[in-house]
């Protein structure tokens, strides 16, 4: 789990972003709260700093504690993304400020569920937004696991919400299976609906491409939860055991199955099925290709044509004043 210090640094990276955002859209202007062009590039370029420590802080938390190789290799490949994507922005490419504002509007739309507690009223307490969502995912994940046959029983887990499955084996051992805000989906969501809010495009358009993504990514979702309660509750993966308890230095041979559906198979998917999903998006919003464009040279130091390789207008993938590659 996150801990407060965390999430107080990513309230930070947010605000320091969405403030950087706001004086850059103020630079040079007549009005009294102008800033310099100067002063409103080195706080963006300070951002993407910030950014880079909050995920230098996480890898240990996947790695160590969630077992996560592809989380924890994601978190410390992001470090120095982060640090090369200010140093390109303070050396005059101006169409990351997008990317900065997508990162803010994600972060506002992902925080209050990782950090807003109960909310006592009276004598009826309103639950975190977390426990709502978890319990909604947790709820329809059931429904599915018994269509297909499968009644585990659904108890209260360590953090209080009845969220977690559990199994048990002939045998006689028992599994438990608890969903988390991780669980959920919101953070594929989140990024999917950061990138649409920030993009400078029609807001019907914006609309179409979040009635595209969001309702795949949540059944997708849904997938996920069935499918490595499923094969971690009924053990259908339990192979290689002292290899992979190896690999993700394990001890208990139980979760040789979770490792395998959760850790390697579900998270080598997301990523296909995230790259899918932002070709779909893109197609309705052609101006993200701008971001996406970013990504990749900051990724490969390349400069791309995406608009050309989709046979996509190239006015439309060019927006707040960035670097056209098809010019250079």
């Amino acid at each position: 789990m996150p801990t407060p210090a965390s999430d107080a640094l990513a309230w930070a990276v947010v605000v320091a972003f969405g403030v950087g955002a706001l004086l850059w859209a103020r630079r040079g202007t007549d009005s009294s709260l102008a800033v310099s062009p100067r002063t409103a590039r080195a706080a963006l370029a300070g951002s993407w700093g910030l950014f880079a420590l909050f995920w230098l802080q996480l890898a240990p938390h996947f790695w160590l504690a969630k077992r996560s190789f592809i989380e924890a290799g994601l978190s410390m490949l992001a470090v120095p993304l982060c640090l090369y994507a200010g140093y390109t922005f303070w050396n005059g490419r101006d169409s990351l400020v997008s990317l900065a504002r997508a990162v803010a509007w994600m972060g506002l739309i992902y925080l209050p569920f990782e950090t807003i507690p109960p909310v006592p009223v009276g004598s009826v307490t309103i639950p975190a937004p977390r426990a709502a969502l978890i319990r909604v995912v947790t709820d329809q994940t059931m429904w599915i696991m018994n269509a297909l046959g499968h009644h585990p029983e659904l108890v209260t887990g360590d953090q209080g919400y009845l969220n977690t499955f559990k199994f048990v084996t002939p045998e006689g051992h028992i599994i438990l299976f608890s969903l988390v805000l991780a669980c959920t989906g919101l953070g594929s969501i989140s990024i999917f609906a950061g990138l649409v809010a920030a993009v400078d495009a029609p807001f019907r358009r914006k609309l179409r491409g979040l009635a595209v993504v969001v309702p795949v990514i949540y059944a997708l979702n849904l997938a996920r939860t069935t499918f490595i309660g499923l094969v971690f509750g009924e053990q259908y993966m339990h192979w290689f055991a002292d290899t992979v308890l190896f690999l993700f230095d394990g001890t208990d041979p139980y979760k040789v199955s979770f490792y395998l559906s959760d850790r390697v198979v579900s998270q080598s998917l997301a990523v296909f099925a995230l790259v899918g999903l932002t070709y779909l998006l893109v197609r309705e919003l052609p101006e993200l290709l701008s971001m996406v464009e970013d990504a990749l040279y900051l990724l490969t130091r390349n400069e791309y044509d995406l608009a050309a390789a989709l046979d996509l207008p190239r006015g439309a993938a060019v927006a707040d004043g960035g670097v056209d590659p098809g010019k250079d």
